[in-house]
C-alpha cells in the first residue's frame, strides 16, 4: 500500500430533518478542546481579523515562545490559554513538511520531556508549566508528526492532557496534578506496514464529568469515559483492532421541545465508524467506512452527524442522521438510507476536519482544494484551490462571517462564508504551522512551530 502525502497523524432528528443546517451553539468566550465547543470550530459573537502581520506586530496582541515540538492546538478558557509540548534532548529534533510520497517513521532514543504550559489569555506569559512525564517516547512518530498532537481539554475546573503512550494525566486550575492513568502503549502504526510508526494523537474531550478518550491502535482498541473529578473509569467499549487518529465528539440530540432524547459519543474509523452511549459505552449504531486513514473528527449540525476520511481508493464523507440505529453501512451503489441523509465516496477530507458554518459544510484537502456544499442536501456550491505545492493540515475555523484556513508552511486564507467563494486575505505566520487554531472573545490563537501567538485588533 502507497500511504501517500501522509500529514503527519495531528492529527474529524428527528427522522425528518429541517431544511436548513446549523452549527452547534457557539462559546464566544471558551474553546475547551480540540476545534471548541463540540468540535464545531465556530466561535461568533465578536469581530474577528482580515490581516495582521507577524513580523511588524500589526494586529498581534503577544507572541511566545513554547520550547519543545508538538501539534497540539491551543485551548482557552477564560483568561487562560492551554497548551502542550514534548521537548527532546535533542537540540533541533527533524520534522519535514510538504506533500511528499513516502512515509516513515522517526525514531528517538532520548529522553523527552512531555509538558503543559497554561498562559495569560491577555498578555501571553506563561502562568504555569508542569512536567507530567520524562522518558524515550515509547513508539516511534512520523517524521511530519510530534510527540505532543493530542490537544488538552478543559471545563474551567480540570486540564486534561493526554501524551497516548506516555499517559494521561489531569490538572486542576492552578496546575496541581490531580490524578493520571497509564492506559498502555499504543502502536498506532498505519495497516498492513509492518513495523513502521506513526504516533498518537486523538484528543480527550470533556462531557458531563466525563473524560472521554480514544485509543485506536493495531494492538488494541477501545473508548473509555473516566470520572473527570477522580480519574475513575466509568465504561470502556472494545471497539476494531484498526489504528484511527481523530478525536471523538458527543452528538446530543435534541427533540422539538429542546429536550435531550439522546447523548452519544461519535468515532470516526475505517472498519468501526459508531455512536455510543455516553452514560454506559453501548454501541448505538456502527458502519464500515471508506478510507483507510481516518483522521478528521465528526462534527454535529443540527441532528446530523458529519463524517469524513480518506486514503485507500475511497474518501467519502457521510452525513449521519443522530437517531441512527444497527448496522447502517451502505449497500454497494447507495448514497442515502433511512439514517445517512446524503453522502459522496470522493470529496473527503485525509487531515482535516471539516466544518459547518451556516448553511453550508466547507472541505479542505491536504493538497489545498477546498470545497463548499450545501450542509442539508450535500449540493456542491463550488471548489477552489487555496494553494498549489504545499500541504493543508490544521482544520479550519470560523467566525464573524469568515473561515481561517492554515498551510504547513504558515499561511493563512481568509476566505467570506457563503456560497460563492471570496478571499477575503492572506497572512502568514513566519513558521511552519500544523495545529488548528483557537477563537475566544475576537482573538485567534495560533500555535506555530516555536510560539503561541494571539492575533486580533483592527478589522
Amino acid at each position: 500500500m502507497n500511504y501517500r502525502r501522509m500529514s503527519g497523524i495531528v492529527l474529524t432528528v428527528s427522522t425528518i430533518m429541517t431544511s436548513t443546517a446549523y452549527a452547534a451553539e457557539p462559546s464566544t468566550t471558551n474553546w475547551p478542546s480540540f476545534r471548541g465547543p463540540s468540535a464545531s470550530g465556530v466561535a461568533d459573537g465578536y469581530k474577528l481579523p482580515v490581516k495582521w502581520n507577524v513580523e511588524t506586530g500589526e494586529n498581534i496582541k503577544w507572541k511566545t515562545p513554547i520550547p519543545g515540538l508538538a501539534h497540539s492546538s491551543p485551548i482557552v478558557w477564560g483568561d487562560r490559554v492551554f497548551v502542550t509540548s514534548a521537548i527532546s534532548e535533542e537540540a533541533n529534533p527533524y520534522l519535514r513538511v510538504g506533500l511528499y510520497g513516502e512515509s516513515p517513521d522517526h525514531p528517538e532514543q532520548v529522553v523527552h520531556d512531555f509538558r503543559v504550559y497554561c498562559l495569560s489569555a491577555k498578555s501571553g506569559d506563561i502562568i504555569w508549566e508542569r512536567s507530567a512525564h520524562k522518558g524515550i517516547p515509547k513508539v516511534k512518530r512520523h517524521i511530519k508528526a510530534t510527540h505532543a498532537n493530542c490537544t488538552p481539554a478543559t471545563d474551567g475546573k480540570h486540564v486534561v492532557a493526554f501524551f497516548g503512550s506516555e499517559g494521561l494525566y489531569c490538572y486542576d486550575m492552578a496546575g496541581k496534578l490531580l490524578w493520571k492513568k497509564d492506559l498502555g502503549v499504543f502502536d498506532a502504526g498505519p495497516p498492513r506496514a509492518g513495523d513502521l510508526q506513526w504516533g498518537f494523537s486523538s484528543s480527550p474531550i470533556i462531557h458531563d464529568g466525563r473524560v472521554i478518550v480514544l485509543c485506536a491502535a493495531r494492538n488494541e482498541s477501545f473508548l473509555a469515559a473516566f470520572d473527570v473529578e477522580t480519574g475513575s473509569e466509568i465504561w470502556r467499549t472494545p471497539r476494531v483492532k484498526y489504528p484511527g487518529w481523530g478525536t471523538p465528539t458527543v452528538a446530543v440530540h435534541r427533540g422539538a421541545s429542546g429536550a435531550v432524547i439522546r447523548s452519544q459519543v461519535v468515532t470516526n474509523g475505517f472498519k468501526h465508524i459508531g455512536g455510543y452511549d455516553l452514560e454506559t459505552g453501548k454501541e448505538l449504531w456502527w458502519m464500515r467506512g471508506g478510507g483507510d486513514i481516518p483522521v478528521p473528527t465528526p462534527i454535529v449540525s443540527g441532528n446530523l452527524i458529519f463524517i469524513t476520511n480518506a486514503h485507500g481508493g475511497q474518501a467519502p464523507v457521510y452525513a449521519i442522521r443522530s437517531i441512527a440505529e444497527g448496522d447502517i453501512t451502505l449497500s454497494d451503489g447507495e448514497k442515502s438510507s433511512a439514517y445517512i441523509a446524503w453522502s459522496h465516496m470522493k470529496i473527503g477530507n485525509y487531515m482535516q476536519t471539516p466544518l459547518v458554518y451556516g448553511d453550508h459544510l466547507y472541505c479542505c484537502r491536504d493538497s489545498g482544494i477546498m470545497a463548499c456544499y450545501d450542509a442539508v442536501t450535500g449540493k456542491k456550491q463550488y471548489r477552489k484551490r487555496l494553494a498549489g505545492g504545499v500541504g493543508f493540515t490544521a482544520s479550519p475555523v470560523a467566525g464573524d462571517g469568515k473561515i481561517y484556513f492554515t498551510s504547513e508552511e504558515g499561511d493563512v486564507f481568509v476566505i467570506k462564508t457563503g456560497s460563492e467563494y471570496e478571499l477575503l486575505g492572506k497572512n502568514t505566520m513566519g513558521e511552519i504551522t500544523m495545529a488548528s487554531p483557537a477563537i475566544s472573545q475576537g482573538t485567534l490563537f495560533f500555535r506555530t512551530q516555536h510560539h503561541v501567538v494571539a492575533v486580533g485588533g483592527d478589522r
